[in-house]
């Protein structure tokens, strides 16, 4: 059999199987293991443990869990809540300002949890009511916060960039670096469409109720006091802190990727510790569980999918496609735009570990050899996936948003996370048009790649 119709079996029986309903992890690695025993060496049964074991013996893998247990510990305990309440007492006066408050916010946690879906709960979970409760629609307050939590995977430290990292085989280090420039992008990008967008809203409502003597919650003029703001600036210092002892010891040179992570999980214990009083037994109980849980599920779908890539590399499925994708003789910007489109039609139906850990044996190899940077490229296509998180039919971020609010309509929600898609698309324009916002501080702190 050609490896062309291997190939075409294997694709579709992995769409076959996940259109089943069945998880992910367990498609993929139903899809492997059934083609181990009709296509490769009845001794590779054998070794199925074996491979998955030595794909995932990764030691930049182990900051996975452990980036994990630091956003749990701020995202279960009120310090997100806090962060959240800080943020709003000083951007009060500004147009939109309690919009922009939850972007900062979702972009701070972002940076704390790594995790697109803990960042969009545990700021949405306080962002939501508040912006509601103010006269914001509810489509609006909606994407704000669906939008605002797909930073969790491209400001340091991501756990999709740790992925892309072990995949592609770059330094993880200069791939955070990378994603800080583009992500203050997006952050700027989210904060002046709420400000328009607030102030669409809030001469609406004027118009409106013009002659209706009943104000309109956002008519009103909230104020805060000096005191009050500077009174709110303790809530935010050890963010600060956590996020600078992060940062400092990665960049540093004083710890590895994995040894940040314990660092930052430590510190994060011990904050939630000595500010809010959580080290009870009880109330660490749901930090762990959280902990436990999200990393079980997320490194069974990282080790079905490496066995997945496995199967695919050893049917030679990938190198085919890929020198494949070379014959056709693209021009390169015609290929980067080609592949940006297939990761964006899997987005539909894949999360982003899937994504990377399926596509990178394929698309990595025909893009080097094209002459881009793969550090770059990791940021470009971290974005593309993070329009994964907003858009349907899957929109990760958006079902995370209907629990948080299920009285705002599935419609509205998807309405008001189209125009921050549409804002990422154009992140991805200005990144093609100009590399350095992505490549400038990695080369600064780390030095020129060497080629």
């Amino acid at each position: 059999m050609s490896t062309l119709a291997v190939g075409l079996m294997y694709g579709g029986a992995t769409l076959a199987v996940m259109a089943s309903g069945m998880p992910i992890a367990l498609a993929l690695g139903a899809v492997a293991v059934v083609f181990m025993y009709y296509f490769m060496p009845a001794a590779s049964l054998d070794t199925v443990t074996q491979n998955v074991y030595e794909e995932m013996a990764s030691i930049t893998l182990l900051a996975i869990p452990l980036f994990i247990l630091k956003g749990a510990a701020i995202g279960k305990s009120k310090a997100g809540q806090d962060l959240y309440s800080a943020l709003h007492v000083w951007m009060g006066r500004i147009p939109g300002g309690l919009g922009i408050a939850n972007v900062f916010a979702c972009a701070l946690f972002a940076a704390m949890a790594g995790s697109s879906p803990a960042t969009c709960s545990a700021i949405g979970s306080a962002g939501i009511p508040e912006m509601r409760k103010r006269g914001y629609s509810g489509g609006f307050a909606a994407g704000v916060i669906a939008a605002g939590g797909t930073l969790g995977i491209l400001l340091p430290p991501s756990i999709t960039m740790i992925l892309y990292a072990v995949a592609a085989e770059q330094s993880l280090g200069r791939l955070f670096l990378a994603g800080i420039g583009p992500g203050l992008l997006l952050v700027l990008l989210f904060a002046i469409y709420a400000v328009l967008r607030f102030k669409a809203e809030y001469n609406a409502a004027q118009r409106a109720y013009a002659a209706d003597p009943a104000q309109h919650p956002i008519l009103s003029n909230e104020r805060f006091t000096m005191a009050m703001r500077f009174g709110a600036l303790p809530r935010v210092l050890p963010f600060v802190v956590l996020l600078s002892g992060v940062m400092i010891a990665l960049y540093g040179g004083y710890a590895t990727p994995s040894e940040t992570a314990g660092l930052g999980g430590i510190l994060a214990l011990v904050l939630i510790a000595s500010i809010y009083g959580v080290w009870r037994p009880r109330d660490l109980g749901p930090i762990l569980e959280s902990t436990l849980k999200e990393s079980t599920m997320l490194m069974l779908i990282i080790g079905m999918s490496l066995l997945y890539s496995y199967v695919m590399s050893y049917l030679h499925i990938s190198q085919a496609a890929a020198q494949a994708i070379v014959a056709m003789q693209l021009s390169r910007w015609v290929l980067l735009g080609a592949i940006l489109v297939l990761v964006v039609v899997l987005g539909f139906f894949l999360p982003p570990v899937s994504i990377i850990l399926m596509t990178a044996p394929i698309i990595l190899p025909p893009l080097k050899d094209a002459g881009f940077d793969l550090i770059w490229f990791g940021v470009v296509m971290t974005i593309v996936m993070e329009m994964g998180l907003i858009h349907p039919p899957v929109g990760l971020n958006i079902f995370v948003i209907r629990n948080i609010a299920p009285d705002i309509p599935l419609r509205d929600v998807i309405w008001g996370t189209l125009p921050f898609v549409l804002l990422m698309a154009f992140a991805v324009v200005l990144l093609c048009l100009v590399p350095s916002i992505s490549t400038f501080l990695p080369n600064l702190v780390m030095g020129a790649p060497s080629r």
